[in-house]
């Protein structure tokens, strides 16, 4: 797992965490729907008014300073995903005394020696109890678009399973944006299981998912904010918007009845017509194809060809 080194630049300040675990007194607990954290009551309230729960006031694990969390009954919430590279992923041990190692797969960074945890353990090492082993850590910075304030919120895991699946979903929303633009995704809190040893384990993980856009959408370039925010409007205006061609002109000005079955093919694919080819529109690129079978033969510059606009 490779690390994501990034130069400095301006970035908006962060409003809070989202997160999928929980602390009751000392024990850490699991969280089957989004938990919701800031140092901003507002914020706060907010999320609980458009995810429900009830907001409280919190003061994290080894910390004096006091925060406001609710524990929402959602376990998928919108949000976009911003310009810029939004995720870096280490492996991290943390201890009271805070981070003592952060590795990046193959090098422990504050030390710059090897790699402590695959040298011990080898490639299994993420099997270790916690606490042994270094934690897969993945931070993904989002925009929650329905909450206040132009802020970041960032959304961590530790999980082995969601890290591979989160890079490789931010490193395909990049090669088509260039890091331009905002995508929209939901962030979907999914139950998983695996069996070790005999023994079946249950854990979440956190999958991120294009939401309203397809991968042809998201892949063909920087989106603007709009159809970001709104994609569902964003593609009926941009259905409106496009101009239907005018196949019988372009059937017209083809060379041969071929070129014609041509455009009523990509009529077919756009919708425009029946694709049995009972509409009033097939029919006429039918006439206009036969026309010109008639005139090649006719000529003995083709053999003739039965025009019939079907696959």
């Amino acid at each position: 797992m490779g690390s994501r080194l990034l130069n400095i630049q301006r970035r908006a300040a962060e409003h809070g965490r989202l997160r999928t675990g929980f602390t009751q007194g000392s024990n850490p607990a699991r969280s089957g729907t989004w938990i919701v954290t800031s140092h901003s009551e507002g914020h706060v309230r907010r999320a609980a008014e458009l995810w429900g729960g009830e907001p409280e006031s919190w003061t994290p694990l080894n910390s004096t300073i006091g925060q406001w969390r609710v524990i929402t009954k959602a376990s998928s919430i919108e949000a976009l995903i911003t310009p810029g590279d939004p995720l870096n992923q280490y492996n991290e041990l943390w201890t009271k005394g805070g981070c003592q190692r952060r590795c990046d797969g193959e090098t422990e960074l504050l030390t710059r020696q090897p790699c402590v945890c695959a040298r011990q353990f080898g490639e299994g090492w993420h099997q270790q109890k916690k606490g042994v082993v270094c934690s897969t850590t993945s931070r993904l910075n989002v925009m929650l678009p329905d909450l206040s304030g132009m802020g970041m919120w960032r959304a961590e895991t530790h999980s082995f399973y969601a890290a591979s699946e989160w890079g490789g979903m931010v490193d395909m929303v990049l090669a088509g944006t260039d890091g331009r633009g905002f995508v929209p995704v939901n962030l979907r809190i999914e139950p998983r299981q695996v069996v070790r040893e005999g023994k079946t384990k249950k854990f979440p993980v956190v999958v991120v998912e294009l939401r309203g856009v397809t991968p042809r959408q998201a892949l063909a370039g920087p989106m603007t904010a709009a159809v970001a925010l709104d994609p569902a409007a964003g593609q009926a205006v941009a259905a409106i918007e496009a101009p239907r061609p005018d196949y019988l002109a372009e059937a017209e000005g083809s060379l041969t009845s071929d070129d014609v079955r041509d455009v009523w093919r990509r009529a077919r694919a756009a919708g425009h017509v029946d694709p049995k080819g009972r509409d009033d529109l097939s029919k006429q690129l039918m006439e206009i194809a036969e026309r010109m079978d008639a005139e090649a033969s006719t000529t003995g510059d083709d053999e003739p060809v039965e025009a019939e606009l079907v696959d």
